[in-house]
C-alpha cells in the first residue's frame, strides 16, 4: 500500500500475560491476533503482532529486522509495563525533595493501615523513594551541593513535593531547571502532574511518575528501535488511565497505571451502551489474575484519587474497581468454607499440572465448561502444553475427601446438622465457581446499590479471556436481564484503542465562592483552559471540528470535604447562571444523587477548574454478519456439569453463526479467544454485528435447606460482609462531617436476632465487640417495646458505649409474621462535637461521665417513622445545663450525620430483607449461625495451636502512666481450644476518664483473636464463643456507670491489646496510645489522632508512624488542615530511633507541631508519656510520648499526658512527639 488511507491501523493491547492486537487493514478488512506477551520467540509482542500481520498483507519482513513503519498510518498502544513495574518495585531509583519538616510525610500518608489485622504492615512509598533532600526556605545554592550529592550516588530521577505547589508552582519549577542543568533525566514536579490541593496524594503522584516514567520512556525507546525508522511519521498514541489517549512523546509513568483497564471500558461504552434507551452498562472484565469492574451510563466516570499497589495516585483515572478473583486465583479449604484467593496466571504457573494448586480455571475445566482441546496451549515448562483436565479432577478428588472428613469430625460439635458424606467432585468445583462468582458481585453492588443505584437495571458487557465462563450466573445473581459478548470480548481492550479519542486536559486550582460575583473570573479562567487545550489538540493534527470541549468545576459545600467534579452537561446556561452552563444546579443534582441529600442554603466552593478536549478521529465501522440460511452447525456435544447435573451441551464455533441464529441455553460457543458459557434457562442471540446478546432466564429454582453447606457457607459470609459493607458506604456517602465522611471514624455492622454480630465491616477495631453489647444491652432493656419504624441512639458506656462523642444508632429488622425483630442493624460513628467541658468534647481532665458530653441509653430517634429532630436537638444541648460545660458546638453536623445513620441502617434492612426473600428466613438464620460456628471453629484452632507451643497458662502485665495495673491471666484448654481471660488483680477505677466500659475489653479481644487466627475468618461473636472474660467489677476495666470514661475507649484499649499480645508472645508493645488533639472554640472544634510506631514481631520489623490496633482512622492532609482550619504545620515527620533497639527494630513514633493562628483551647489526651512501650524477647523499649507548648515568651512548657491550654494566636505551637 502506497497512500495513508491504504494504511493498515493498529490497536494494541500488552497485557501481562497475553498480548492482543486489533489492526483495521485496507478496505475495511479486521483482523485480530492474541500471542504471548513474554516469549523467547520474539523480542517484543506488540512488534511481533505488528509483524506478522502485516506478513499476511504482502509485505515480507523476516523477524530478525526492523519493520517498515512507512507501512503503517497509526499505532495506539495500551500498556501494563508501568503497572508491572509499580506491582514488582521494579522502577528507577527515585529521591524526593520536599518541604523541610516533612521529610517522612509520604511515608506517614495518611496514617492508616492497609490490612486492618496485619500485625506486619509495610509502606509502599518507601520502596519507590530511597533519598530525601528537604527545603525551606528555597536556597538553590545549597540544593545544588544537594542535588550533586545525589547525582553522585547513582540518582537519576527526582520527585519534588512543595506544600501549596499547587497554587504556587514557581519554586517547584527552579528546583526542576536547576536539577535537570545538573544532569537528572528526569524530574516530576507535584504542581506538573496534579494541581489539586492534598499535599500526600500528589506527592505520591509525582514519585510514582519519577519512579516509572524512565522505564516507560525505556520501552518506547526500544519498540520504536523495533522499526528502521524509528516510527518518525507514524502517529503513535498510548492509553492513559483516564480512558483518553495522548501522544508518544506526552505519554508518563504516573499516567499509565491504568491503561489497558481503560482501554476496556471506552471498548464496552462504545460497542454496548445505547444512548437512544440509555441503559447503563456495567463492564465486567475478567482476566487471568483478577476481574475489573466499571460502570458506564452515558458518560465516563472518573475518580480524582485511587490507590494502585498500596500507593494513592492523584490524577483523573476512570472508575475501575479490582477484586482480587480470576480464571487463575488459586482455590482453597479452610474451617467449612471456601474461598478464592489470587494466584497470577501464567503459563510458567502450576496450574492444572500434577500437584499445583487449584485455581478457578481448573473448577470450569472439571465442569466441562472449558474444552481442551480449543484452549491454547501454553502451559508446562515449555509453555507448549494443554491443559491437563485428569490432574484437575485428581486433585478436586482429594479435595472433596478433604471436606467430608471436615463434615465427619463436625458433624456432632459445632456444626451439627453437618452431612457426613463426601461430596463428589463436581460438587465441589461447582461450589467454588458459586463461590468465585459471589466474590465478583461484591464490587459490582459497591457500584451500583452501594450509590443509590439498581443493578438489575443495567446490561453486563462481559469480556476479557474468562469472563464468558461467568457472565449468565453474575447476571442471574444480580438479578440483570441482558449479557452482552462482542463478537471481540477476548480483545475488547485493544479495540476500545481503537475506538478511543484523543484526549488533553488543563487543570488549575481555585478559590472561589460559586456565585454572580465570581461568574467573570470563572468564565475567563475557563476560556484560557479550553484555548490551551484546543492549541495542543490542533498541535497533533486536528482539525477544530474534530475538537470538543467540556468544563468542569471541581465544588463542594463550605465545612464539608465532599467534593465533586462536576460538568454541566444537561445543565444549560441560563440568564443568572455562568455561561459555561448550570454548575450550581448540575452540582446539587449530583450531590443528592451522590449523598442522598442535599444543603440549600450553604455556600458552594470551588476548588479547581478543569477543562477536558477531545479530538474525535474515524470511528472504525465494524463489519456486518450476515445470516446464514441454515441452523446453526454443532461442532460437538460435551457433557457440562450445572445445578441439578450433567447436561448435554452443543459447541459452536462463533466463526460458524450468522445473524438469524439462536441459541438455547446449555450451550457454549468458542471463539479463538474465549470460551462462552450459555447456562440452562438462557438464550443467546446473534446480533447483525456479530456479536451476542443473552437473554437471562430465572434459572432451575433452588429450595435452599437448612442444612450446613460449605458453598452456601462462603456465599453467605460473602453475602453478610457485603451488607454491612454497603451500610458503610451509604454512611461515608450521607454523612457531612470530616470525621465519618473523611477520617472514617465509623463502623457498620449486622446482628442476629439474640444480638450476637454476624458480620462487621473492618472499619474501626475498637467498635468490634462494644456494638454487639449496645445492641444486646438494647434488646434487654426495651425487649417488646420495639416496633417496626422505630431507631434507638444510644452512647452511654452501661448499654455498651465507648465513650460519648461515639453515637450508635440501632435499628431492628422485622418481616411478616415474626412478631420479633428477625435482625438488627447498627452504624456507630465518633462526632466531632457532643458537648461536655472542652470542644470536640475530648476533656483530658473529665472525672464524671456528665463533663464528657450529651448522653443517651435508650433514646428512641426515630418513632415510627418519624425522626425526632426537637427531642434530639434537647438531648444535645442538655449539657449546656452542667456548671463549667457547654451543649453540642455543631449541632447541625450532629443532626445531619444522624440522618446519614439512620440511612445507612435503612440501607443494611433493605440488604437483609432482600436477601430472606431470595432464601427465605428460615436458611438466612440458619447460616448466620453456621457463619458463626465457623468463626468459632478458626479460633478454637487457633487456642489449640497456641497451647500447644506455649503451654495452657499465659501471663502479662503492664500499667497506665497513673500507676494502675492492668493484669491478665490466659487459662488455655487444648481439648476444647477455650480460654478464659482472667483480668483479676487489675486496678480499680480511676477519678480520671482512663475508665474502660466492659465492651471496651470486648473489643480489645476479638480484635487479637482475629489477629492471631491469621487467615481471613468471618469477625463476629463465634470469635468470643470459646472464650470466658472475668473482669472484677469497679476495676478500670469494669467502672461505675456514671465514671468518666472518654480515655478508656482512645487509650485504655490500646494499653489491653499490648497486653494481651504480651501474654501470647506475639510482639512487642505498640504506641499504646491514640494521641488525641483537639482544638477550637464555640464556632466549632477540630479532633485528630496522631500515628505512632508499631510494635516489632519475631520476623518483622515494626511499622514507623502508623496508626495501631484499636483504630485506624485516617489524618487530615497539611494542606487541607491549613486550608480549612487556623493552623500552620510546621512539623510532620518520623521520630529517628524512637521504636526500640533489637534484632527487629520497633517502629519510630511521629514529631507533629501545629502553630495556630487564632487563639483557641486546645486539649490533648495521651498516653505513654511516663511508661515506655514494651520490647520481647531481649528488645529494648520504645521512647515515651512528650507533649510540649511553645509560649510567645519563648517558653517550652510540658503539657503531660492530659492537658487543657489557652493558646496564643500567632506563636503558640503544639510539638507532639509520639511513642516508639
Amino acid at each position: 500500500p502506497d497512500s495513508p488511507e491504504a494504511l493498515p491501523d493498529f490497536a494494541i493491547d500488552r497485557g501481562g500475560t497475553f498480548t492482543d492486537v486489533f489492526a483495521r487493514c485496507p478496505g475495511g478488512r479486521v483482523r485480530v491476533l492474541k500471542l504471548l506477551s513474554e516469549d523467547p520467540a520474539y523480542r517484543d509482542a506488540p512488534t511481533e503482532g505488528i509483524r506478522r500481520i502485516l506478513q499476511e498483507l504482502g509485505v515480507a519482513l523476516p523477524r530478525d529486522q526492523p519493520l517498515d513503519g512507512s507501512q503503517i498510518q497509526w499505532i495506539r498502544m495500551g500498556t501494563t509495563v508501568a503497572t508491572n513495574a509499580l506491582l514488582q518495585r521494579r522502577g528507577e531509583r527515585t529521591a524526593l525533595a520536599v518541604t523541610r519538616g516533612f521529610r517522612h510525610l509520604l511515608h506517614i500518608g495518611t496514617q492508616a493501615r492497609p490490612h486492618l489485622f496485619d500485625l506486619v504492615s509495610c509502606s509502599g512509598v518507601t520502596l519507590l523513594v530511597q533519598f530525601g533532600i528537604f527545603l525551606k526556605p528555597l536556597d538553590l545554592e545549597r540544593l545544588r551541593g544537594d542535588l550533586e550529592g545525589l547525582l553522585s550516588r547513582g540518582f537519576r530521577s527526582l520527585a519534588v513535593l512543595l506544600l501549596h505547589s499547587y497554587a504556587w508552582p514557581e519554586h517547584e519549577e527552579q528546583v526542576a531547571a536547576l536539577a535537570l542543568q545538573l544532569g537528572f533525566s528526569q524530574v516530576s514536579l507535584s504542581s506538573g502532574v496534579a494541581r489539586m490541593a492534598r499535599a500526600v496524594p500528589r506527592g505520591l503522584t509525582a514519585c510514582v511518575d519519577a519512579y516509572l516514567s524512565p522505564g516507560v520512556r525505556s520501552y518506547l525507546h526500544s519498540f520504536c528501535q523495533g522499526f528502521r525508522d524509528g516510527l518518525q511519521g507514524v502517529r503513535v498514541l498510548f492509553m492513559r488511565s483516564d480512558g483518553g489517549l495522548t501522544p508518544m512523546a506526552r505519554f508518563r509513568g504516573s499516567q499509565a497505571i491504568l491503561s489497558g483497564p481503560a482501554a476496556g471500558v471506552v471498548g464496552y461504552a462504545r460497542t454496548t451502551f445505547d444512548p437512544r434507551d440509555g441503559t447503563p452498562v456495567i463492564g465486567f472484565d475478567m482476566g487471568g489474575t483478577s476481574t475489573d469492574v466499571s460502570r458506564f451510563a452515558g458518560a465516563l466516570e472518573h475518580v480524582f484519587e485511587a490507590s494502585t499497589a498500596g500507593v494513592s495516585i492523584q490524577a483523573p483515572q476512570l472508575d475501575i474497581n479490582t477484586v482480587a478473583a480470576g480464571g487463575g486465583s488459586r482455590l482453597f479449604f479452610r474451617w467449612g468454607g471456601m474461598a478464592p484467593v489470587t494466584l497470577g496466571l501464567s503459563p510458567d504457573c502450576p496450574l492444572v499440572s500434577p500437584g499445583g494448586p487449584l485455581t478457578v480455571t481448573d473448577a470450569n475445566l472439571v465442569l466441562g465448561r472449558l474444552l481442551p482441546e480449543y484452549f491454547p496451549r501454553i502451559f508446562g515448562p515449555g509453555e507448549d502444553q494443554p491443559l491437563c483436565r485428569d490432574s484437575a479432577v485428581a486433585a478436586f478428588r482429594r479435595l472433596a475427601a478433604t471436606i467430608g472428613d471436615f463434615r465427619s469430625a463436625t458433624g456432632d460439635s459445632a456444626v451439627p446438622e453437618a452431612s457426613p458424606e463426601p461430596p463428589s467432585v463436581e460438587e465441589v468445583a461447582l461450589g467454588f465457581i458459586r463461590v468465585a462468582n459471589e466474590a465478583m458481585c461484591r464490587p459490582i453492588r459497591a457500584l451500583t446499590q452501594a450509590r443509590g443505584h439498581d443493578a438489575s437495571r443495567h446490561i453486563l458487557a462481559c469480556f476479557g479471556g474468562a469472563g464468558g465462563q461467568h457472565a449468565c450466573a453474575i447476571a442471574r445473581t444480580l438479578r440483570m436481564a441482558r449479557v452482552c459478548v462482542h463478537r471481540h470480548s477476548g480483545l475488547l481492550s485493544a479495540l476500545g484503542l481503537a475506538l478511543a479519542d484523543v484526549v488533553h486536559e488543563e487543570q488549575e486550582p481555585c478559590a472561589l465562592p460559586y456565585g454572580p460575583g465570581a461568574f467573570p473570573r470563572l468564565e475567563q479562567r475557563l476560556r484560557e483552559l479550553e484555548r490551551r487545550c484546543r492549541d495542543a489538540l490542533r498541535g497533533q493534527g486536528f482539525a477544530d471540528e474534530q475538537i470538543v470541549t467540556e468544563p468542569f468545576l471541581h465544588m463542594r459545600y463550605e465545612g464539608t470535604d465532599g467534593a465533586l467534579m462536576v460538568s454541566a452537561r444537561g445543565h444549560p446556561a441560563r440568564p443568572d447562571t455562568c455561561q459555561a452552563g448550570d454548575f450550581l444546579g448540575a452540582f446539587t443534582e449530583r450531590y443528592r444523587q451522590e449523598f442522598g441529600f442535599a444543603l440549600p442554603g450553604r455556600a458552594v466552593l470551588v476548588d479547581d477548574l478543569r477543562v477536558r478536549g477531545t479530538g474525535s478521529t474515524e470511528p472504525v465501522a465494524p463489519e456486518p454478519l450476515g445470516p446464514r440460511g441454515a441452523a446453526p452447525r454443532v461442532e460437538t456435544v460435551t457433557q457440562c456439569y450445572f445445578e441439578g447435573g450433567y447436561q448435554d451441551t452443543p459447541v459452536y464455533l462463533l466463526e460458524d453463526l450468522g445473524s438469524d441464529h439462536v441459541l438455547p441455553g446449555p450451550a457454549i460457543i468458542i471463539d479463538t479467544n474465549s470460551t462462552i458459557v450459555v447456562e440452562p434457562g438462557c438464550v443467546a442471540t446473534m446480533t447483525p454485528l456479530g456479536d451476542i446478546n443473552i437473554a437471562v432466564g430465572e434459572g432451575p429454582a433452588q429450595t435452599l435447606g437448612t442444612e450446613l453447606d460449605p458453598v452456601q457457607l462462603s456465599i453467605f459470609s460473602h453475602r453478610f460482609m457485603s451488607i454491612a459493607e454497603q451500610m458503610g458506604r451509604t454512611l461515608q456517602r450521607t454523612a457531612i462531617s470530616t470525621n465519618i465522611k473523611e477520617r472514617l471514624d465509623f463502623s457498620c455492622a449486622l446482628f442476629g436476632p439474640d444480638g450476637g454480630l454476624v458480620s462487621n465491616a473492618p472499619h474501626i477495631p475498637v467498635h468490634l465487640g462494644a456494638m454487639q453489647e449496645a445492641v444486646q444491652f438494647q434488646i434487654r432493656e426495651l425487649g417488646p417495646e420495639l416496633r417496626e419504624g422505630d431507631v434507638i441512639l444510644s452512647n452511654h458506656p452501661r448499654a455498651g458505649g465507648s465513650h460519648l462523642p461515639d453515637l450508635t444508632v440501632i435499628t431492628p429488622v422485622f418481616w411478616p409474621g415474626q412478631p420479633r425483630p428477625v435482625f438488627f442493624v447498627a452504624s456507630r460513628g465518633h462526632h466531632a462535637d457532643v458537648g461536655g467541658s472542652t470542644p470536640g468534647s475530648m476533656p483530658p481532665h473529665s472525672q464524671s461521665l456528665r463533663q464528657e458530653g450529651a448522653v443517651f441509653v435508650s433514646f428512641k430517634l426515630v418513632t415510627r417513622g418519624q425522626f425526632q429532630e426537637q427531642a434530639v436537638t434537647e438531648a444535645l444541648l442538655a449539657p449546656g445545663a452542667v456548671p463549667g460545660c457547654s451543649g453540642t458546638r455543631n449541632l447541625r453536623d450532629n443532626l445531619a450525620d444522624l440522618r446519614a445513620q439512620v440511612a445507612a441502617n435503612q440501607k443494611g434492612i433493605g440488604l437483609v430483607r432482600e436477601l430472606i426473600g431470595h432464601c427465605g428466613l428460615e436458611a438466612v438464620q440458619a447460616y448466620m449461625g453456621y457463619v458463626q460456628d465457623n468463626a468459632e471453629v478458626a479460633v478454637r484452632d487457633t487456642l489449640r495451636a497456641v497451647a500447644a507451643r506455649w503451654g495452657s497458662l499465659l501471663q502479662a502485665e503492664d500499667s497506665m502512666d497513673d500507676g494502675t495495673p492492668i493484669r491478665l491471666r490466659v487459662e488455655l484448654d487444648p481439648k476444647e481450644g477455650s480460654a478464659v481471660f482472667d483480668f483479676g488483680g487489675t486496678g480499680p477505677e480511676v477519678l480520671g476518664n482512663c475508665n474502660a466500659p466492659r465492651a471496651i475489653t470486648l473489643s480489645a479481644l476479638i480484635y487479637c483473636l482475629r489477629c492471631l487466627v491469621g487467615h481471613d475468618i468471618p469477625l463476629n461473636q463465634g470469635c468470643l464463643a470459646p472464650v470466658q472474660v472475668l473482669i472484677p467489677p469497679g476495676s478500670i476495666l469494669d467502672p461505675s456507670p456514671e465514671a468518666a470514661v472518654v480515655g478508656g475507649n482512645v487509650l485504655t484499649s490500646q494499653r489491653l491489646v499490648d497486653v494481651v499480645l504480651r501474654a501470647f508472645g506475639v510482639c512487642a508493645a505498640s504506641q499504646g496510645c491514640m494521641n488525641n488533639v483537639t482544638f477550637g472554640s464555640d464556632r466549632g472544634g477540630y479532633y485528630e489522632t496522631v500515628a505512632g510506631g508499631a510494635g516489632a514481631g519475631p520476623h518483622w520489623e515494626g511499622r514507623s508512624g502508623v496508626h495501631t490496633h484499636m483504630t485506624n482512622t485516617r489524618i487530615t492532609d497539611p494542606e487541607i488542615l491549613e486550608l480549612r482550619y487556623p493552623v500552620v504545620l510546621r512539623r510532620f515527620e518520623l521520630r529517628a530511633g524512637s521504636g526500640g533497639a533489637g534484632r527487629c527494630r520497633g517502629g519510630d513514633g511521629v514529631i507533629r507541631e501545629l502553630q495556630f493562628r487564632r487563639g483557641a483551647e486546645l486539649a490533648v489526651l495521651s498516653e505513654r508519656r511516663a511508661t515506655r512501650p514494651y520490647g520481647m524477647a531481649g528488645g529494648l523499649p520504645g521512647a515515651p510520648g512528650l507533649n510540649l507548648l511553645l509560649r510567645r515568651d519563648g517558653r517550652v512548657i510540658n503539657v503531660g499526658g492530659k492537658g487543657q491550654v489557652s493558646v496564643e494566636p500567632g506563636v503558640s505551637k503544639n510539638h507532639q512527639k509520639t511513642p516508639k
